[in-house]
């Protein structure tokens, strides 16, 4: 009998980012060099990375002023895991590192219901200044 062994890390020292912006892209979230990922995710105020039997199925990340606002973005199951509980442990690991005051959450649309049922609810004065200001529309994420 096989033993399936999950584990939760924190480092960024073992990642293989190439396997990060691949996972990104074929998820359907914002994807870039896997350089740029290594920087961002190593310059987070939480990084959260699951592995099951050594290969990396999901991982988050947020930012924080350390006192009272965060945010987290970058929260990515690989497809066969998804629905296994994998990307609220993701979501709850970041929030027990973060300050206690507010998190603003960046997701995909069409992930609203699923973190709605971990605590966050749609805010209305949330606006966004984008690089890709017409992609950003096309893709569902302004108006």
């Amino acid at each position: 009998m096989t033993m399936i062994q999950t584990k939760i890390d924190f480092e960024c020292s073992k990642v293989d980012w190439v396997w990060v912006a691949e996972t990104l892209k074929r998820v359907g979230m914002a994807h870039h060099d896997p350089d740029i990922h290594r920087k961002a995710f190593e310059n987070s105020h939480t990084a959260v990375f699951i592995y099951r039997n050594n290969t990396l199925i999901g991982f988050g990340r947020a930012i924080s002023d350390g006192a009272y606002q965060s945010a987290i973005y970058d929260v990515a199951v690989v497809s066969e895991f998804q629905n296994s509980g994998i990307g609220k442990t993701i979501i709850k690991q970041i929030l027990n590192r973060l300050p206690h005051g507010n998190v603003i959450l960046y997701a995909s649309p069409g992930k609203e219901a699923f973190y709605e049922k971990l605590g966050f609810r749609k805010m209305k004065t949330g606006m966004a200044c984008f690089r890709k200001a017409v992609e950003m529309m096309e893709r569902g994420f302004t108006e």
